[in-house]
């Protein structure tokens, strides 16, 4: 458990992975949907709370309704791509905290309290949309994540009962290296780092 991974692994994962644009003509392997979940739920949020919510696009007609919701700059990659998986938020995540955190009541820490949910559901479904990203890079695969979108459109299209609130999108499947910018910078270490 506290053996650092070697170059192999800090590559795929970080150093050498990138967004991607576009996609090549190749299906996902079977069941690793299921797969790039287990490894994702495994990740830590508040109180175990875990608010992410994966819709996974896959068939031409999904495809076509998440369309309608796009900036013209993401259509294209989105419908080349596989899958795109919907990052979600579910509003009433603290439902569910009588079985993930049953040690303690901590759902009366949210029920009613709509600012702590919302915080709470954007925070820690963001963390594990980042989970997920790692996951799909640790299985061989690529993303491309998007914001790009209309959120009401796709939340009222997907989501109509308000319960569950997009977050952002993320195209996954083997990347079309041809199609990729050149990577851009990134902040040096004392740029973004403060030692105190």
């Amino acid at each position: 458990m506290h053996t650092p991974l070697d170059q192999q692994a800090l590559d795929s994962l970080f150093l050498k992975a990138r967004s991607h644009n576009g996609w090549q003509a190749k299906p996902l392997p079977e069941g690793v949907l299921k797969q790039i979940y287990d490894l994702t739920k495994m990740g830590p949020t508040s109180a175990n709370s875990c608010p992410g919510r994966f819709v996974f696009i896959q068939s031409d007609e999904a495809k076509q309704r998440l369309k309608a919701c796009l900036n013209d700059g993401n259509v294209e990659k989105s419908m080349q791509a596989p899958c795109v998986v919907i990052f979600a938020m579910d509003m009433e995540f603290y439902e569910q905290l009588p079985k993930l955190f049953p040690h303690t009541d901590a759902r009366s820490w949210f029920a009613g309290n709509d600012k702590k949910i919302e915080e709470n559901a954007f925070r820690n479904s963001t963390l594990q949309a980042a989970y997920f990203m790692l996951a799909v890079r640790s299985m061989g695969l690529d993303c491309g994540p998007m914001s790009g979108l209309d959120y009401d459109k796709l939340n009222q299209e997907f989501f109509p009962d308000g319960k569950i609130k997009c977050n952002f999108i993320c195209a996954i499947g083997y990347g079309d290296e041809s199609k990729l910018f050149d990577r851009s910078p990134r902040l040096d270490f004392d740029e973004a780092c403060e030692l105190l």
